[in-house]
């Protein structure tokens, strides 16, 4: 989880800086089809679950590290 939470929060914040120049990722095309109000929205939304998924993962890895009390 912790791999697909770092690729999700950077094509969030790919797509928000290329957006900007007037670019997109092919993969990410029809993000503004609904209207640029959503198509923010969906970037929004993949960077904070990227995020989520990123820092469980991070937690789930750590707890997994420890050695189980007894």
């Amino acid at each position: 989880m912790k791999s697909i939470g770092i690729y999700l929060v950077i094509a969030g914040i790919g797509s928000i800086l290329l957006n900007q120049f007037g670019y997109e990722f092919k993969l990410l095309m029809w993000i503004d089809n609904w209207g640029e109000t959503i198509g923010w929205l969906i970037r929004g939304s993949a960077i904070v679950v990227g995020a989520g998924l990123f820092f469980i993962g991070n937690k789930q890895a750590s707890t997994e590290s420890q050695p189980a009390e007894s």
